[in-house]
């Protein structure tokens, strides 16, 4: 029987899992004169003032076909784990190096799944998928599970900057000045189509989180996991 080796590009925020095989596939944070590769070696404090005296624009990058590849090995069945296929390549890039595997090697099986969101919410995915590993269920109902799951859950963030959506021209220049100055924290959701929904304009910490919560309730939160 194959090993299952879990896979999940680097937006799920681990590094490592004890528990079973794990591998994390980096993504890529850019700007015009400077690159930051999302692994165990990154220095975030410089990245993140990196991002935030720079100019010009940045942007991120997916992994490969190819580190994909690398990542789902050469034996192991595989469940693997991507970032929202609405703001990246990522799960068409795992998709890819799927049909190159099961090209080489027939019998291995191999799942993606899109998680339409990033995060935690990729974080409880994993963690559902491990704890039905553990209970011996086979690939196919781990699979099954993890899909079914991920209709019960969902992500809620909150931005405390506009900075980088601003250098990417989502959102005006102005706008995220004033929202800096004026301590306005955009509140907002990964949609049903896996794209960022925004819900509110919050000033203030305070105010922000008892949003979130009073979100987290109309979404049908009545205890269980919550990962931060």
């Amino acid at each position: 029987m194959n090993r299952i080796r879990i896979v999940a590009d680097s937006s799920c925020d681990l590094i490592t899992l004890d528990e079973v095989s794990f591998v994390s596939v980096p993504l890529t944070i850019r700007t015009e004169t400077q690159e930051f590769r999302d692994d165990a070696s990154l220095d975030v404090e410089t990245m993140v003032d990196t991002l935030r005296s720079t100019k010009g624009r940045s942007y991120s990058a997916c992994p490969s076909v190819a580190d994909w590849e690398r990542a789902f090995g050469e034996d192991d069945d595989v469940l693997a784990f991507t970032i929202t296929s609405g703001l990246s390549g990522s799960f068409r890039a795992a998709c890819a190096a799927k049909l190159n595997c099961e090209e080489h090697s027939p019998s291995r099986r191999i799942c993606i799944i899109d998680s339409l969101s990033t995060g935690p919410e990729i974080v409880l995915l994993i963690e559902k998928a491990v704890s039905e590993l553990s209970a011996g269920a086979d690939f196919d109902a781990v699979c099954r599970s993890v899909q079914d799951y991920q209709h019960r859950t969902h992500l809620i963030f909150a931005l405390e900057s506009l900075h980088n959506l601003a250098q990417n021209g989502r959102v005006g220049k102005l706008a995220a000045v004033a929202a800096g100055m004026l301590g306005i924290r955009a509140v907002g959701q990964a949609s049903a189509e896996g794209t960022l929904e925004m819900l509110e304009k919050c000033r203030g910490l305070r105010k922000t989180r008892e949003f979130m919560l009073h979100a987290m309730e109309e979404l049908g939160y009545k205890g269980g996991s919550v990962r931060i």
